[in-house]
């Protein structure tokens, strides 16, 4: 069976192991641009060891942000910050992957660290919008999209996916999870729509496929695509993982190579039973029920931990977070800690643990 710094092949990328950073906001781009704090946080990564850096979420249109600080990939002057950091990445030998995302109700937020949580017209905010006006927990109530307006998204994302080639990029992810547009759309949480977009599974997955197909056209055959789900709601009544399997499926067909599993954040007081791994069993449960590559992630700290999650099959990558975000080069510890051998940079090599 496969370990956790074998490498694995995607299309025409090869990844050296299967540790990759996931995507986690910094909430510090000016006007959804990039700067030196996203050069020095990923920069970082970039020198630790990871199979592949996949960049926090990006809006693909400026309402798409999750806040006024989050990036987006709409402009050129955002395509060349980019590129910057992936160029830098690249240097060291480490593969780059962007998140591209549209955060539906659950955008226009202030800075985290604000007295207030909805960023002000003055500020730079907008109205919200979703597949139906019903409003996140402590959201404003957003409007509901026109079917035309969901048909100019699609073509946004494939836009922002363009523009991801021209940044260098060396994969996609099209985030579907955690509550943001395209999982309120598939969930019938969030989704009480009685048009083509709504009501049967059909109908509520069809926004996800077409963006899917949408994005897949626009990028290089070689490169990779990637969708991230919330694979449950952990809510009756919603989002189920029997249906993640089926949509497994049905998005390997449209040349996705990697299901993202994650879980949650459609609701606000979903009983999720956290605890070390605890969304392992939804990337094992798709795996096993369908033929596509997964990741998982939540609560992935250890090194042993991580690699019997690859060694018993239950995964094919496991994505990490908050341990990047307490050591940045985690995997040069784990690679010593497992007995296996990887390169450290020349800068650091006196910092490598004696054998």
């Amino acid at each position: 069976m496969p370990q956790l710094f074998d490498p694995i092949t995607l299309r025409g990328v090869e990844f050296s192991n299967r540790i990759w950073v996931s995507p986690m906001c910094q909430y510090s781009a000016v006007n959804g641009v990039v700067g030196a704090w996203h050069m020095a946080h990923l920069g970082a990564f970039a020198t630790g060891g990871t199979g592949l850096i996949i960049a926090e979420a990006t809006g693909v249109v400026p309402e798409g942000r999750i806040s006024i600080g989050c990036p987006g990939l709409y402009t050129d002057e955002q395509v060349a910050a980019w590129k910057t950091i992936v160029d830098f990445a690249h240097s060291q030998g480490t593969k780059m992957a962007i998140q591209l995302a549209h955060a539906g109700r659950k955008g226009a937020a202030a800075l985290p660290w604000s007295d207030h949580r909805m960023a002000t017209e003055a500020e730079g905010g907008w109205q919200a919008v979703a597949p139906s006006a019903i409003a996140f927990e402590g959201y404003p109530e957003p409007r509901a999209l026109s079917v035309d307006e969901i048909h100019q998204l699609v073509q946004a994302w494939a836009d922002a996916a363009r523009n991801a080639v021209k940044a260098g990029f060396d994969a996609v992810e099209i985030h579907a999870a955690h509550g943001y547009l395209l999982h309120e759309f598939y969930s019938p949480l969030s989704n009480t729509r009685t048009d083509e977009y709504g009501g049967s599974y059909e109908n509520r997955v069809r926004f996800l496929k077409e963006v899917t197909a949408a994005v897949r056209a626009a990028i290089p055959e070689s490169m990779p695509l990637f969708v991230r789900i919330s694979a449950s709601d952990w809510t009756p009544g919603g989002w189920t993982v029997e249906e993640s399997v089926v949509l497994a499926g049905e998005l390997e067909q449209l040349g996705v190579d990697l299901l993202d599993v994650s879980s949650g954040g459609n609701v606000h007081n979903a009983a999720i039973s956290v605890g070390p791994g605890y969304q392992v069993q939804f990337a094992d449960a798709v795996k096993h029920g369908s033929t596509i590559v997964t990741s998982t992630v939540g609560m992935i700290t250890d090194a042993h931990q991580a690699n019997e999650i690859i060694q018993s099959g239950k995964a094919d990558v496991v994505m990490m977070a908050r341990e990047f975000l307490r050591n940045p080069r985690w995997p040069l510890l784990a690679a010593s800690e497992l007995g296996a051998e990887v390169k450290w940079p020349v800068q650091l090599e006196r910092g490598k643990p004696a054998k």
